[in-house]
């Protein structure tokens, strides 16, 4: 390769790659580029570097501007067209590529080194195999590439014996991109520019093909609907003549007259555009499906209450067993519809464990009431649009939950449950709990406009019954809008009376077993309680009953039982049920030093807890596990520093034990994450335990947060810590003094078994756990 180095104008072109060996016209329009042709074009046999430009939205005046690989050309030709532009006729040496520049102004001028190509023998097998290809590829493209005709492929197939001039113009009649282009043009390696040349070629190629397609299935299209339309017209002349003109549009109409003013001119206004367009049309579908939303909502139709207190109360105990709290509050609510016509609609919360009934209790509220009910589950949404609706704009829209439940149901006035309220998300499509407060406030619902039907909707009269395992996850606003009613775990007598009247013949009926006498003792419910569930609700219960029962069909199904009665004993439970799945850890653990029973409240209920710590030879290291929250840690930190403190009052003789042994503090369960402060006391009287090396009194479990002055302060879930004590078979309780009150809520049949001690400081508590004076 010679190294040929010139000084050379440069003039850029927007939109394309001269490549050489090619005659190629130019139209000179901006001042720079008409100031490099007026200077060379007296010269004989003018030579300049044309490069193509890296930007399009103007002419490129700095050299960053500009691929500094071109072609050097020699202009041909010079006229002037009526217009005043310059054209010019250039012809495409070689390469040429820019060493330096030399002037920006008044055009740029740089040191232009030109390239001179090493020609590849046509004869290389390699060679041969590309050129070939790229003819075979070039004939296919110009069978799909309509600016193509056959001249094009005579013209490349002359030149195949020259790979080089085969390569630029095959490329220079693709439509491809500039940077692809130059790559091309840069290329020095003449193999590697024809496997780049065919690898441009091939792309274009298949572009060309999935342009077809597309093509070819707009054209069905176009031609199925315009086929459509005159169909359809055809059909509408033929209706008319035979007086079947679509009626459905004289329905809506009459539909139109009962709706309320403000709706009716909404309605009209839509109406009216419907008629003016073609039902082939896109937006006639929208408009068509907007108008049936809006004629067919119950704007004026509601169920009448049945305000009869005592059917009221009997459909209540009927269909739930205690829940007095709930019963009352609905009791009360029609006692004010009776009093009040206009009473507004309530809006309640019911908060507790999975499987107490929350969901059910829902449905008997509107069987008392005489309503219609409609749940919509709010678990996992994430949009806003879900409470709202879509606005019409959109492909697909709907309106939101709340009006297609009001829809479904057909009056304006039903009990709605939105169940999961506590699991509702958010994200970049809103916060669905956000919306709510609009649904959920009596002062703003009787004008609740859904984004896609976009007319007010009285939601006044409509019962919004809220549910949720825990308020923690429900934004401050919304919970303060409802009127939260806590129903609590049920004791194992409540769920033995559940059993007997409500989920017994349930499942009896579920598993077909009507036609038998199948009945349960009281012992073997209570076995199945005690021994196959561990939980605050009974839906763990009512699988286990089902399984009992399902055990039963499939006996009488096989061996052709002829007995019509079955009785399920405590004995028998085993037959059915197989072993006994959970057992009293209470009773195992009794006896054993550094083992205290805490209390804890969680989202299902409340629960038990095991405090165990041990002591190794060591240092005086403190170690917490079990899963254990910032909060929780920091109360262990603070009963150890308060045993540490007072060690001499709790039985404990020398420091030297602290400062001569490691401590583990573990709570199991270790897969469950635990927090707050209410098992400061627990984890106090288990250290106590193990440094004294005596065992706390068995049956006895406690909660109470503490302080570094050894005050024990007030805690939460007293209702359901107690439950889920009575449910373990804890005879004592240790609670803080301030918590007494909490047991007015608990019905005192409950917890009638259970001794409670109330303490207002660490030292009563320890004389009752050790039973010291």
């Amino acid at each position: 390769m010679k190294d040929k180095r010139e000084t050379l104008p440069i003039l850029p072109i927007r939109g394309g790659i001269i490549f050489p060996g090619q005659l190629v016209p130019i139209t000179i329009s901006s001042e720079k580029a008409r100031a490099l042709v007026e200077d060379v074009i007296d010269k004989i046999d003018a030579r300049i570097l044309v490069v193509a430009q890296k930007i399009e939205d103007r002419v490129a005046e700095k050299p960053d501007e500009i691929y500094h690989t071109g072609t050097i050309v020699k202009i041909t030709k010079f006229f002037r067209d009526p217009q005043g532009n310059i054209r010019l006729i250039v012809e495409g040496i070689a390469p040429g590529k820019i060493l330096e520049f030399e002037q920006t102004e008044p055009y740029m001028k740089g040191l232009v080194q030109e390239i001179e190509l090493e020609q590849p023998n046509p004869k290389d097998p390699q060679v041969e195999i590309l050129v070939k290809s790229i003819l075979d590829a070039f004939r296919t493209f110009v069978e799909h590439s309509p600016m193509h005709s056959r001249e094009h492929l005579e013209k490349v197939e002359r030149i195949a014996s020259s790979p080089l001039k085969l390569a630029h113009l095959v490329t220079s009649m693709l439509n491809a991109k500039v940077e692809e282009k130059q790559k091309i043009l840069e290329e020095l390696d003449p193999v590697e520019k024809l496997k780049k040349t065919l690898e441009l070629l091939l792309k274009t190629i298949e572009m060309l093909r999935v342009s077809e397609k597309i093509q070819e299935k707009v054209r069905e299209e176009f031609e199925r609907t315009q086929k459509e339309y005159f169909l359809r017209e055809q059909m509408k002349a033929i209706q008319k003549e035979l007086g079947e003109e679509d009626t459905e549009l004289e329905e809506i109409e009459k539909k139109i007259e009962t709706l309320p003013p403000h709706v009716q001119e909404v309605a009209r206004r839509e109406l009216n555009k419907l008629r003016r367009l073609q039902t082939i049309s896109p937006e006639y579908h929208v408009v068509r499906t907007y108008l049936d939303w809006l004629v067919n909502m119950p704007w004026n139709v509601e169920t009448q209450d049945n305000l009869d207190l005592k059917h009221a109360r009997k459909v209540l105990d009927e269909d739930h067993y205690d829940l007095d709290k709930v019963k009352q509050r609905i009791l009360e609510y029609l006692a004010v519809r009776k009093l009040k016509k206009d009473a507004k609609g309530a809006i309640m919360a019911f908060v507790g464990p999975p499987g107490v009934g929350k969901t059910s209790l829902g449905q008997s509220i509107a069987r008392a009431l005489g309503r219609k009910f409609i749940r919509i589950s709010l678990g996992g949404i994430r949009d806003e649009a879900e409470i709202r609706g879509h606005r019409r704009t959109y492909v697909g829209a709907l309106p939101g939950r709340i009006i297609s439940a009001i829809r479904k149901v057909g009056v304006k006035n039903p009990v709605i449950m939105l169940d999961e309220v506590d699991k509702i998300g958010a994200d970049f499509r809103g916060d669905p709990a956000a919306a709510l407060l609009e649904v959920l406030d009596p002062e703003q619902n009787r004008e609740f406009t859904d984004h896609y039907l976009e007319v007010p909707f009285d939601l006044s009269k409509v019962i919004f019954i809220a549910t949720a395992n825990t308020t923690v996850t429900i934004p401050a606003p919304l919970l303060d809008r409802m009127e939260v009613i806590d129903i609590p775990g049920y004791t194992i007598e409540d769920k033995i009376h559940i059993a007997k009247r409500h989920l017994i013949p349930r499942e009896i009926k579920n598993n077909g077993l009507e036609d038998y006498d199948i009945r349960f003792t009281e012992g073997a419910i209570r076995k199945i309680i005690e021994g196959y569930t561990r939980e605050a609700g009974v839906r763990q219960l009512a699988r286990e009953i089902a399984s009992v029962l399902r055990k039963i069909a499939l006996q009488i199904a096989e061996e052709n039982v002829k007995k019509k009665r079955f009785v399920i004993t405590e004995k028998s439970v085993r037959k059915y049920l197989g072993p006994e799945k959970y057992y009293s850890e209470v009773a195992e653990r009794k006896g054993e030093p550094g083992v205290v029973v805490g209390l804890a409240w969680t989202p299902t209920g409340g629960d038990i807890i095991f405090i165990e710590a041990i002591k190794m030879p060591g240092k005086g290291n403190f170690k917490l596990t079990g899963q254990l929250g910032d909060v929780m840690r920091e109360s262990a930190e603070a009963a150890f520093s308060l045993l540490k403190a007072n060690y001499k009052n709790w039985g404990i003789e020398d420091y030297k034990v602290f400062t001569e042994n490691d401590v583990h503090i573990h709570v199991p369960a270790g897969a469950i994450p635990k927090d707050g402060p209410s098992a400061g006391i627990s984890i106090l009287m288990a250290l106590i335990s193990l440094f004294s090396e005596r065992p706390p009194k068995p049956y006895l479990a406690m909660t109470g947060e503490i302080t570094l002055r050894g005050k024990v302060l007030p805690v939460g879930g007293i209702k359901e810590k107690v439950l889920a004590a009575k449910r373990a078979g804890i005879k004592e309780i240790i609670l803080p003094k301030w918590n007494k009150k909490d047991l007015e809520e608990i019905p005192k049949e409950n917890i009638r078994d259970i001794k409670f001690h109330f303490v207002d400081d660490v030292n009563e508590a320890y004389r009752i756990v050790f039973e010291s004076a």
